[in-house]
């Protein structure tokens, strides 16, 4: 076996792999208004009999992609509600639902994980260039720089004026 074939079939350990897959499963179960749970086990089921459409992940990442899809399924009402405030100018119907769902991935996991937001911001900017449009990369970018300014802003703690002597 070649050293590329070898690599390949390797479980990927990453937390990039872990949020490609997960966007994978949030889009099919929006897309066919299916369970979001039962779409990961198919999907789970799919990589580990070895279908090649999805990476083969180590159970960290498996893990990781899994804690991602049950709270998002969990926390979307609020994710939606700081999307559209958030977005100007465009619905939820007008947009590319790729673009949609890396959004929705990414501010969940803004919002309600301690990553730090840069990386979640690159990944979720690579997955929209990856199955996004030509500017699916750019707007999925603005979208979520804008909203961690948001986010680090609220996370601020007001300061008080001292009193002059």
């Amino acid at each position: 076996m070649t050293r590329r074939r070898e690599k390949a079939a390797a479980p990927v350990g990453t937390r990039r792999a872990a949020r490609e897959f997960a966007f994978r499963v949030l889009f099919e179960a929006d897309r066919g208004n299916l369970p979001m749970q039962s779409v990961f086990t198919r999907a789970e089921g799919s990589m580990r009999g070895g279908d090649d459409t999805y990476p083969a992940l180590s159970d960290e990442a498996l893990t990781f992609a899994q804690e991602l899809v049950q709270g998002i399924n969990a926390a979307r009402p609020d994710v939606d509600a700081t999307l559209r405030r958030t977005i100007r100018g465009w619905s939820f119907d007008q947009m590319a639902q790729t673009d949609l769902n890396v959004l929705r991935l990414a501010t969940f996991e803004m919002m309600y994980t301690p990553e730090p937001h840069p990386p979640v911001i690159e990944s979720a900017v690579r997955i929209a260039r990856k199955f996004g449009g030509d500017d699916s990369g750019r707007f999925v970018n603005g979208v979520l720089a804008g909203l961690s300014r948001s986010l680090n802003e609220k996370q601020k703690p007001a300061t008080r004026e001292e009193p002059q002597e």
